[in-house]
């Protein structure tokens, strides 16, 4: 329900003051949008008709979406190629009618959209409101001079998605969220609290809350700022209070200085967050309000002791990350970002990079509330493209508020430990690169100057040792015979990997725990994602035979969300507590291979299978593998000991036996003090009978955005999961739910993603369900020819 808007008359030096006390932070924006896809002449005007336009709900992606007269989204000639995963771009137009009430035409209207790819055009009632080109940037506009108060007003977005722009799967559209603002002419500014503990005991912390506040109106102001923190509990555990006067059409920035007693910090392993709560007061009116999580951590970087938080060293264990969701395409769900982090934190990671861009604000609150490290990222280019139409042909107009947008959003998160201004940056040996550099660090740090600056280079040679200067932290990428060396010739620099291989695991986070200068290792990728076609198999250099390959096949998570080889194979070298896992290589490959495949091209892992089903290769010799943290593994074949081996540092974490195929159970034991710790097991499956669903949550929430991910598990009569089936299992739903995305993670499936049906693979798919704004009972159902038909319920609250 909207608020009663109160009127208030003040007199400032004989000036009478109408202040509205009547405010609306945040309102979410996405809902009953109209969409087309294509150009259309005039749809920016509030008259055009659009009565056939398609109605949908935000974040939207149509590059996921079927191609017209296909059951696919991919094209073998899309304009992108490998790098999109052949997907579409194109042109398309939103359109979304509102009313503003006549009791807010004192009020200033904003509109903030978190991201859409890319070149935004903004039009509220038939007049251009701005523009924004970058994909990835959350940008806000005023359209308070442009809003019919009381009347219906009709908002238009363009979006371009043309040429070649990006190097991986972009998304096309309003894929983030929007919001709508009313604030009073005197209001706190976008992004203008901005909280750091610099001083921090065990008995307590100093936090300093820095907050902008705008007035728009022609007098001066009298103002009273009051700030309230609060604990993990909700208790108030700091306070105070300024008073202000501001100028006409200005805006100032007041500090306030509090103290918090016996702080509990920000850890990986306890993440409490504290909540600042800022007023704004016109006399005894509160005029407006924000709340800003925080933690309260201290960070540090050096040669000697490495990466510190809280005064522990800690080597970061990380991965890269694109900003793709796998089967929604771009669609930047709360609950999608949160999952994402969650399945990173469940597989021993404690650090991101966001890869190449600034991610969701959903995706930042996710690892502040799990205990995820971040690396915050800009760019991938800056005056240099790497494709015709990418960023380069704006950088020089938008770098300062891209750049201002990243880092004023985000700088209250505490799991953000770096910013990044750019990878691989062409040209980092060009003096004039350089100097861009040098830009780009210094505004960031003049923005925060509590976290340190980094970028990501490649090709690392003493001949970027200018361009790496101006970073506070450099980071590597595949360099990791250079650890020593440079250490040698930079001995105070701090490097982190911040690219490396799944194929030399080993040797990577070997050079992070040899070397306290090394803070940590990110690996390309921890999630798999949509483009750079089949890095992880058929590798460099790509072109268009590779089609139908789409996914890069690299990560270690999939694009569901299931751990690969590698990510088993992590779980070893990183030491996870008693991680055991079997793996076969496959007696064929698992797809063609490619015969000219560059030897540095290493993004793959070997080809090898949790699978006990060789049918036609009974007693012909297999390669199992085995990753372990143990300290010795014993191979069992239908009971029978095939020996121990050691595991270590020497092995690589690995041990392999030739063992003939039988079918029945391939076990592994671990031992630590030879005590059995753990075991592992592979069954050989019967022929497919039953469907089992398993959903990760069946109590949702009726929001129009809340999800649910279901496996989709064809197994046999003893509910064993047959590794080789493929059957295509269709969905039907009823309650206050809808489909919005299926899949399977095989990388060179054309299938929709979009569609009620999929196919297995490795006797597996997914579903993901949305909720509706209704509560009540979903339930799913999973039919497949010849199997037996299962269901599930969810559960939908208000």
């Amino acid at each position: 329900m909207k608020k009663l808007t109160v009127i208030l008359l003040f007199c400032l030096a004989g000036i009478s003051l109408l202040a509205q006390t009547d405010y609306q932070r945040n309102i979410l924006f996405d809902s009953d949008w109209k969409f087309f896809k294509g150009g259309k002449q005039g749809a920016e005007k509030p008259g055009f008709n659009d009565s056939d336009w398609r109605k949908l709900d935000l974040p939207h992606d149509w590059s996921i979406e079927d191609l017209p007269g296909t059951q696919s989204p991919f094209n073998a000639d899309a304009v992108g190629q490998t790098g999109t995963g052949f997907t579409e771009g194109g042109i398309g137009w939103y359109r979304k009618t509102f009313i503003i009430s006549e009791g807010d035409k004192d009020k200033i209207i904003q509109l903030q959209f978190d991201g859409v790819y890319m070149n935004a055009e903004v039009w509220l009632n038939g007049q251009l409101v701005g523009k924004h080109a970058y994909g990835y940037t959350t940008f806000l506009f005023d359209i308070t001079d442009k809003i019919l108060f009381g009347k219906e007003n009709i908002l238009a977005v363009k979006v371009q998605n043309v040429g070649e722009n990006s190097r991986w799967y972009s998304g096309s559209g309003i894929y983030r969220h929007v919001w709508l603002n009313i604030l009073n002419p005197v209001h706190f500014s976008q992004w203008g609290t901005f909280i750091a503990t610099p001083e921090i005991t065990a008995d307590k912390a100093r936090v300093i809350i820095k907050t902008n506040i705008t007035n728009t109106i022609e007098n001066a102001v009298s103002i009273e700022i009051k700030t309230i923190l609060l604990n993990v509990q909700n208790q108030v555990v700091g306070a105070t209070r300024v008073q202000k006067q501001i100028n006409p059409k200005t805006s100032i920035e007041v500090e306030q200085d509090a103290e918090v007693l016996n702080p509990e910090l920000w850890s990986i392993d306890s993440p409490a967050l504290y909540k600042a709560v800022v007023e704004l007061y016109l006399g005894e009116q509160m005029i407006d309000r924000n709340s800003s999580k925080f933690g309260i951590r201290t960070i540090s970087f050096d040669a000697a002791k490495g990466f510190q938080l809280n005064g522990k060293t800690i080597k970061l264990k990380g991965g890269c990350v694109h900003h793709d969701n796998g089967p929604l395409g771009a669609k930047a769900y709360d609950r999608a970002e949160y999952r994402k982090v969650e399945l990173h934190k469940a597989s021993g990671y404690n650090a991101l990079r966001s890869a190449h861009n600034p991610p969701s604000t959903a995706l930042l609150e996710a690892c502040d509330s799990l205990g995820i490290l971040f690396i915050d990222e800009a760019f991938d280019m800056w005056k240099t493209g790497k494709n015709a139409f990418d960023y380069h042909l704006y950088f020089d107009e938008n770098w300062k508020k891209d750049i201002e947008s990243m880092v004023l959003r985000d700088r209250n998160h505490p799991s953000i430990i770096l910013w990044s201004i750019g990878n691989e940056i062409p040209d980092m040996d060009n003096p004039k690169t350089v100097e861009v550099a040098s830009m780009l660090a210094n505004h960031v740090r003049e923005l925060d100057a509590t976290r340190p600056v980094t970028a990501a280079v490649n090709g690392v040679s003493d001949a970027k040792d200018a361009f790496m200067a101006s970073l506070n932290v450099v980071g590597y990428n595949y360099a990791p015979e250079k650890y020593v060396s440079d250490h040698q010739r930079k001995p105070e620099r701090v490097m982190v990997a911040t690219e490396s291989s799944p194929m030399l695991a080993f040797k990577y986070w070997m050079g992070v725990t040899d070397n306290p200068w090394v803070v940590g290792d990110f690996v390309w990728t921890s999630f798999d994602y949509i483009g750079e076609a089949s890095i992880g198999w058929l590798g460099y250099w790509p072109h268009g035979g590779f089609y139908p390959w789409n996914l890069a096949y690299c990560g270690d998570i999939d694009i569901c969300g299931w751990k690969r080889p590698q990510s088993y194979y992590r779980d070893a070298l990183w030491q996870n507590q008693n991680a055991l896992s079997i793996f076969v290589k496959s007696p064929t490959p698992s797809f063609e291979l490619n015969p000219i495949k560059e030897e540095w091209s290493q993004w793959d892992w070997h080809d090898v299978l949790a699978d006990w089903n060789w049918n036609g290769y009974e007693n012909k010799p297999l390669e199992v593998s085995i990753y372990s943290s143990c300290e010795q593994v014993e191979l069992f074949l239908n009971d029978k000991s095939l020996g121990k081996k050691p595991v270590s540092r020497t092995t690589e974490f690995m041990a392999k036996w030739e063992v003939p195929y039988q079918p029945g159970s391939l076990k592994a034991v671990g031992y630590r003090n030879n005590k059995q710790v753990t075991l592992s097991e592979l069954k050989t499956a019967g022929e497919p009978e039953n469907i089992k669903l398993s959903a990760e949550k069946t109590v949702l929430k009726a929001d129009g955005q809340d999800l649910s991910y279901i496996t989709v598990e064809l197994t046999d009569s003893d509910e064993i999961r047959n590794p080789k089936s493929e059957n295509l299992v269709q969905f039907e739903l009823d309650g206050p739910g809808e489909i919005i995305a299926v899949g399977n993670a095989k990388p060179n499936s054309l299938e929709s993603y979009t569609l009620p049906k999929r196919k297995a693979w490795q006797g597996r798919c997914m579903v993901i369900v949305k909720t509706k704004k209704q509560a009540g009972a979903i339930t799913l159902k999973a039919k497949s020819e010849n199997l037996k038909t299962a269901s599930i319920q969810l559960e939908v609250k208000k």
